[in-house]
């Protein structure tokens, strides 16, 4: 135990960027979020193109519901909070705080893609199915799509979680932590469009 404490004292301030591998793994994922933002940007243009196509189905105003689209969002950036300060910890070397708020960000994710399903199926039985119109199906591929991306964040830091459980905060695993946490940070920016474009702009 002494020895990982005197360990972690000695890291650098910044050990997600400390070593040369740290430093590639950061420009790498912003490479990977480059593609990311052009995927969502098509998935916006299809639907900002297609949402007043109802045909005989449904419209945005018959469905939405703020209040619950509210309580997403919070749970949303709530979970990019906690994500930030499982970083902070880490940069101090404190494994058991980034360990304790990477959970926390882990169960705001699950709850929130919790509420996204639920939504769904709400919409569903309200008679709009993914062919219903060209507004339902550019609806549920862009939401769909951000759930999707939410779902792998949970998994890739519930792995990350699990698989260095013991170790400490290193300079491996800081890179891959921050990494992370940089995509669900992407995650949720792109949520915020979505709250703003989609539902602000639909009802």
């Amino acid at each position: 135990m002494a020895e990982t404490v005197k360990h972690e004292q000695t890291l650098p301030s910044h050990p997600e960027k400390a070593t040369l591998e740290g430093k590639n793994k950061f420009l790498g994922f912003w490479f990977f979020l480059g593609g990311e933002t052009v995927l969502f940007a098509s998935l916006f243009g299809t639907y900002l193109g297609l949402r007043n196509g109802v045909a005989d189905g449904p419209t945005s105003a018959d469905l939405f519901h703020l209040d619950l689209v509210f309580i997403m969002t919070m749970l949303l950036l709530t979970s990019s909070l906690t994500s930030v300060f499982a970083m902070i910890n880490m940069k101090k070397g404190n494994f058991k705080g980034l360990i304790i708020w990477m959970w926390a960000t882990v169960f705001l994710g699950a709850c929130f893609l919790g509420f996204e399903i639920y939504e769904f199926v709400v919409y569903v039985n309200y008679g709009l199915g993914f062919t219903t119109s060209a507004f339902a199906s550019s609806f549920y591929t862009l939401v769909g799509t951000h759930g999707g991306h939410v779902l792998f964040g949970i998994l890739w830091i519930s792995t990350l979680l699990i698989r260095y459980r013991k170790a400490g905060v290193t300079l491996t695993n800081a890179p891959k932590f921050y990494v992370a946490s940089l995509y669900w940070h992407f995650i949720d920016v792109v949520w915020v469009f979505i709250f703003t474009v989609v539902y602000l702009m639909g009802v």
